[in-house]
Parts: structure tokens; sequence; C-alpha cells
């Protein structure tokens, strides 16, 4: 069980570590451009920057606290705020009728959930 929710954090970082870092550098006009990212229209661009700090602090937190074993609660928690944040895309998601972007959100809160759980 170890190993799966080492991988499962392992990638879920590098996923949202990357989906950050875009989120984070990118202007938004930019960000437009890209027909997966048509939900930024609904946010200002300080928020979208906000939200991709957000993910790159919880990338970290996947898996620094406990490959450190200091404060390791903190990687169930950021697996929470995560999984909390794919809820938010959801919901924005389906509020845009964009339904092929929910099938991936799904699955990446299923990944944080088992990954908060698991370290729990």
């Amino acid at each position: 069980m170890n190993i799966a929710l080492w991988v499962v954090a392992g990638l879920l970082a590098l996923l949202f570590a990357g989906a950050g870092f875009m989120k984070a550098t990118t202007p938004k006009a930019k960000l437009q451009e890209n027909p997966n990212m048509a939900w930024t229209e609904d946010f200002s661009p300080g928020l979208i920057k906000t939200i991709g700090v957000l993910e790159i602090l919880g990338a970290i937190g996947l898996i620094l606290p406990w490959a450190l074993d200091i404060a390791p609660v903190l990687t169930p928690l950021a697996a929470t705020g995560l999984a909390i944040t794919m809820v938010g895309a959801i919901i924005t998601h389906g509020r845009r009728k964009e339904t092929q972007a929910i099938g991936m959100n799904v699955v990446l809160l299923a990944l944080c959930v088992f990954v908060a759980v698991g370290r729990f």
C-alpha cells in the first residue's frame, strides 16, 4: 500500500506542479487560447495565478513532508486541499457544460482522496 501511495502521490505532484506552474506564469489571454482552459474566462488573472500557486504548494505538500518525516500530517492535508480544488473544478466545468473536463477532475479527485485517506 505504501508503494501505491508513493506512486499516486508522485504522479499527482507532477501533474499539479505542471498545471500550477502553467497557471501561475502564463498570462490569462494566453491561457484562454487553449480550448481546455476556457474556464479562465470566468476568473480574474489574480485568482488564476492564486489557483496555480496553491496547486504548486499542494504538489510540494504531497511529497516533502512525508519524505522528510517533518510534519508528515501535512501530506494528507495537502491531498485534501487538492481534492477540494478538484471539487471546485468539477463545479466550474459543470456550470459551463464542459463535460469532457469533468471526467479527468473526478479521477484526480479520487486519487487525491486515496492519498489523503492512505496517509491519515
